[in-house]
């Protein structure tokens, strides 16, 4: 059997002292993370080169990059399951393995499977077992949105039910840290809402998250930090309104009843998307922009300048020559 997770026994994270570990850790908060000039390579290839990061305690923190940029390198390397070649890993100061071991960390990783021929409640009774105060079947699976489900054996779900198991065997061992690669693929509009509504909470009441996803507006809504790595190395680090304002990029948008042909060549645009008569222009100048628009096109109307979206910043970071 191959149960994909981590989960280990060892103290628990505990929702009845949240209210106060959440008030301390605001304070004084110590590293959760701590990620110290760490290395990884596979033959020719830098999965991570010179990445040094830290989480602290209390921080809900997304973790982005485009495919190969080394973000299940990183996750590996954080949970002990790979070794960094040069540099330092710890969780809560000490080894991965050892951190695991203690039961603070809980897991949701997107290889490996799940237990066959057992029931959802059997899976989860079993794991939880293995701490000395886990959550409940049935809190992990209201927050899993598995409710009703608890009889339905684990072979007989569908690709999203088997997702939302994934969180709940991570959350069962009430870990103090989880990690969550890609928690809402397979998962419906409604049951990413939920769910993000679910780990909002558990990150007010003090649990230490980070995740990786390719739904950019999770991480735009739902972190405290945005972290960006890039061929192995971190690009960028800070808020999700940080981030989106070190690219010093604006979006001018506007619709025109005439052609769509041309708006490249006004002044500081980076790039131009069109939907039927509207369009949208990235630019460095929105100023020249617009002036430059208004004595060209008497038929613009509707004309707006806003800040850039996440993933307009996200394609600006790891893709410059796509946003140029």
């Amino acid at each position: 059997m191959t149960v994909t997770p981590l989960i280990h026994p060892g103290a628990p994270f505990s929702d009845a002292s949240a209210a106060s570990d959440a008030s301390d850790a605001s304070a004084a908060p110590g590293d959760a993370i701590t990620l110290t000039a760490v290395s990884k390579s596979f033959g020719a290839v830098h999965a991570v080169d010179d990445l040094t990061l830290r989480v602290r305690q209390g921080e809900s923190v997304a973790l982005l990059g485009p495919n190969g940029a080394g973000k299940s390198t990183t996750i590996s390397m954080l949970l002990g399951l790979a070794a960094p070649d040069r540099g330092r890993v710890e969780l809560f100061g000490a080894d991965p393995a050892a951190a695991v071991a203690s039961g603070r960390v809980g897991a949701m990783l997107q290889e490996g499977g799940l237990m066959r021929g057992v029931r959802i409640r059997e899976l989860l009774e079993m794991l939880g077992s293995l701490y000395p105060s886990p959550m409940t079947v049935e809190r992990a699976c209201s927050l899993a949105q598995l409710e009703g489900l608890e009889n339905r054996l684990v072979d007989r779900l569908s690709g999203g039910q088997t997702q939302r198991l994934r969180v709940a065997v991570a959350l069962v061992g009430n870990p103090e840290l989880l990690v969550l690669d890609e928690p809402t693929a397979a998962m419906d509009v409604e049951a990413r809402r939920t769910f993000w509504k679910d780990m909002d909470e558990q990150a007010a009441s003090g649990r230490t998250i980070l995740f990786s996803t390719h739904y950019l507006d999770e991480a735009d809504e739902h972190c405290d930090r945005v972290v960006v790595i890039g061929g192995g190395r971190l690009l960028a680090d800070g808020t999700p309104a940080s981030i989106k304002a070190s690219v010093g990029l604006r979006a001018l948008r506007f619709s025109v009843n005439g052609g769509t042909n041309g708006f490249d060549r006004l002044p500081s645009v980076r790039s131009v998307e069109v939907r039927g008569r509207r369009v949208e222009l990235l630019c460095s100048d929105t100023d020249a922009a617009v002036r430059e628009l208004v004595s060209q096109r008497s038929d613009a109307y509707d004309i707006e300048v806003t800040g850039v979206g996440l993933e307009d910043a996200f394609v600006a970071l790891t893709n410059p020559a796509r946003a140029a």
